[in-house]
């Protein structure tokens, strides 16, 4: 796939392990194929949902060449960078493109809090050294650095860099992308619970996690909104609210985990030193995944 559009439904997709903490590639493509099935638009490999700061570079390889494999080009394979050094990050990027990725999810340096001219100098660097489409996922509420506008003006020198995650959780962002940019850059609402907000107000697509656990609503839902059916997009989106509220939770991988096994397509391992879920806690997860399921929508 030389070529794809940054629009629709992303999912970034879990990475499953079984009990000895091995890759689960089985269940890998069993969540796959209800992604495929659902009519999603790419996917994203190892990023936060992903588990991506505890992943082997063994491992990445698997699920992007799996993946590849499997889709044979129907849809793009993105994979996700989560570096702490520019050189660690280069050298991702390239093994992406010989594994056969589409594209790539670029973090800002993990581990080191740059400032705003190390950013756009991390972010140039890896962008240059590929080929790869690259969106670039700003979320200074989780990882304390906010590409400014005037970054990515700086950012936009690069052909290649032709995407945004907006995870700021501030929909006004959103406007303000596109008085400065017009449609330079694609956005992608990466915050599950403002999903109907930033698509009405233009975003591209979705960066998506509770889609993990339930592809076909959020893939209804997406594409209601752009079909202009706002009333009936709403009324799904108001079931879902509950649910999507788990993906801005410091432990939304355990959560979302549970959610896609409540929902037939996942496990609950999760990797050290994550630990699942006990007691109230995982009561009360259990109980917002079981109160959605049993009041699904029809669609």
């Amino acid at each position: 796939m030389s070529s794809f559009e940054w629009k629709g439904v992303f999912p970034a997709l879990l990475t499953p392990f079984d009990a000895n903490d091995q890759v689960d590639l089985a269940m890998y493509e069993k969540n796959l194929d209800a992604q495929v099935d659902a009519g999603i638009h790419g996917i994203i490999i190892g990023g936060s949902l992903g588990e991506a700061s505890t992943l082997t570079l063994d491992e990445k390889e698997l699920l992007v060449k799996f993946s590849v494999k499997k889709l044979s080009g129907k849809i793009p394979v993105i994979m996700n960078i989560a570096e702490g050094s520019t050189r660690e990050a280069v050298r991702q990027a390239a093994l992406a493109k010989e594994w056969g990725a589409d594209g790539l999810m670029l973090l800002p340096p993990m581990r080191y809090k740059a400032d705003d001219r190390e950013t756009v100098e991390f972010f140039k660097a890896v962008a240059s050294s590929t080929d790869l489409p690259v969106m670039i996922y700003n979320n200074p509420v989780d990882y304390k650095i906010d590409v400014t506008l005037d970054m990515f003006a700086e950012l936009a020198a690069l052909p290649n860099i032709n995407a945004i995650k907006e995870s700021t959780r501030d929909v006004t962002n959103i406007t303000r992308l596109r008085n400065r940019f017009g449609n330079r850059f694609a956005i992608l609402c990466g915050v599950d619970p403002l999903t109907v907000e930033e698509l009405a107000l233009g975003a591209d697509g979705l960066v998506a996690g509770l889609v993990d656990a339930f592809p076909k609503e959020t893939v209804v839902m997406y594409n209601l909104v752009k079909a202009g059916k706002m009333e009936e997009a709403i009324a799904i989106y108001r079931w879902f609210m509950p649910l999507l509220e788990l993906d801005i939770h410091p432990k939304l991988v355990q959560y979302i985990k549970l959610a896609a096994v409540e929902t037939g397509i996942g496990t609950e391992h999760v990797r050290a030193p994550r630990l699942p879920l006990i007691g109230d806690e995982r009561e009360r997860v259990l109980k917002v995944i079981r109160d959605g399921i049993a009041t699904r929508p029809k669609l």
